[in-house]
């Protein structure tokens, strides 16, 4: 799979990459590889993830069975 950059994945999310470093520091957001001071995102992680964080109404994400 590509991997993405911290940039590349704020950039495709419309965000600051330092929303992606507060997120990491809390436990938030998809998993990640750190190689030294390097972090990068498995880009199958990072779909994964959005497929959770689909919505149908304000309260959260949409519930799937086979998830």
């Amino acid at each position: 799979m590509a991997k993405l950059t911290q940039e590349q994945l704020a950039k495709r999310w419309h965000m600051s990459p330092r929303t992606l470093e507060q997120w990491r520091w809390l436990g938030k957001g998809p998993r990640f590889l750190k190689i030294g001071a390097r972090v990068l995102y498995d880009e199958g992680v990072v779909e994964d993830y959005e497929q959770a964080q689909v919505c149908q109404n304000t309260n959260g994400p949409i519930f799937r069975e086979d998830a």
